[in-house]
C-alpha cells in the first residue's frame, strides 16, 4: 500500500503501473495519472468515477474487462474462485462455498455470456456466493448487447474502486465510498430481512427503460453497492424492480405478486434509499435514509 501523498508525487510511469492494477484501460489509467496530485481521498474518487463514466469509451471499457482471468470451464472456476491469488482472493472468496452442479452451470453461463457478448462476465463477486453470480449472470444474459455493455462497465467501476482501497492506505476511512442509490427488503410476514431477493436499477432513457444495475439482497436484505462509490445519476426518473416471484420460491412460499417496480425521481445528489416492507399479498415503500 502506498499514501495518496505518495501517490502524488510518484513518477509518471511509475504512477501509470500502480493504476492500471486497478483497472488496465489505458485512457482511464492516463487520466488518473494526469490528474494528479488528487487534493484528497475523495478528489481522487470522484475523479476515478468522472473519468470512467464521463470520458472513457466503450471500447475502453472493453479494454478494462480484458484484465479479469476468464471465467469459461469447471477448472478455471474451481482455481479463480476457491485459490485466487493477491487481491482477487478476497473479491470471490465465496465461490469456494459452491458445489459441484453450480459450478459447472456457472461456468456454462460464462460461456453463453462470452459467446454473446464479445467479452467475459464481469461483476464485482465481493460478498457473493456461486449462486447468486449464477442468478445474476442469468439475468444479465436477457439484456441487449448495448444495455448489457452499460451494466458491466457499472461492474468494473466497482471493482476499480476496491482496488484503489487495496492500494492506498486509508482510503476507506478517509473518502466517501458510499452508494448514491441503496436498498433494503423486509419481510414483514416473517419479520426479518428478504435476503437472496434480485434487485434491478434502470433508468429512463430514451421513451424506454435501460437496465443500470443488478445485484442480491444480503443475509441482511441490503444491496449497499448498487452503483460504485463515486458514481451520480443523472437527474430523472430511476425504476427499482424487485423479484419478489424468485423469492418467494427460494423460500419455499407463495406470494401474490411476481415482482415489485418502483418508480422514483432523483432531483439532487443526495443518497437514495428505496426500501421495501414485504408480505405475501402486499407491499409498502417509502423513502429511507
Amino acid at each position: 500500500m502506498i499514501t495518496l501523498e505518495n501517490l502524488n508525487f510518484l513518477s509518471k510511469a511509475d504512477a501509470f503501473t500502480k493504476f492500471e492494477q486497478c483497472c488496465v484501460s489505458k485512457t482511464w489509467v492516463n487520466a488518473m495519472v494526469n490528474n494528479r496530485p488528487f487534493a484528497n481521498e475523495n478528489d481522487l474518487i470522484k475523479k476515478a468515477a468522472s473519468i470512467w463514466f464521463n470520458d472513457c469509451s466503450d471500447n475502453d471499457f472493453k479494454e478494462a474487462f480484458t484484465g479479469h482471468p476468464k471465467i469459461g470451464d469447471v477448472e478455471s472456476l474451481k482455481a479463480k474462485f476457491a485459490n485466487t491469488k493477491e487481491w482477487a482472493s478476497g473479491e470471490q472468496s465465496k465461490m469456494s462455498e459452491a458445489n459441484e452442479e453450480t459450478i459447472k452451470a456457472l461456468a456454462n453461463a460464462n460461456t453463453d455470456y462470452e459467446n454473446k457478448f464479445g467479452y467475459i462476465f464481469i461483476v464485482s463477486a465481493s460478498g457473493k456466493s456461486a449462486k447468486e453470480m449464477l442468478a445474476i449472470v442469468n439475468k444479465r444474459l436477457q439484456y441487449s448487447i448495448e444495455d448489457e455493455l452499460d451494466v458491466a462497465m457499472n461492474e468494473q467501476h466497482k471493482i476499480t474502486v476496491i482496488r484503489l482501497q487495496k492500494m492506498i492506505a486509508g482510503l476507506d476511512q478517509k473518502a466517501d465510498l458510499s452508494s448514491h442509490i441503496t436498498t433494503h427488503a423486509l419481510d414483514t410476514s416473517v419479520g426479518r430481512p428478504a435476503s437472496n431477493m434480485m434487485i434491478s436499477l434502470n433508468g429512463w432513457n430514451d421513451n424506454e427503460w435501460k437496465p443500470i444495475s443488478v445485484g442480491i439482497t444480503n443475509s441482511d436484505g441490503r444491496i449497499g453497492d448498487v452503483l460504485p462509490a463515486g458514481r451520480k445519476l443523472k437527474l430523472g426518473n430511476y425504476m427499482m424492480v424487485f423479484n419478489t416471484n424468485a423469492y418467494y420460491e427460494y423460500h419455499n412460499q407463495k406470494g401474490f405478486y411476481p415482482e415489485v417496480r418502483i418508480q422514483f425521481e432523483v432531483t439532487d445528489k443526495s443518497h437514495y434509499h428505496i426500501p421495501l416492507l414485504i408480505n405475501p399479498y402486499g407491499y409498502s415503500t417509502y423513502r429511507g435514509s
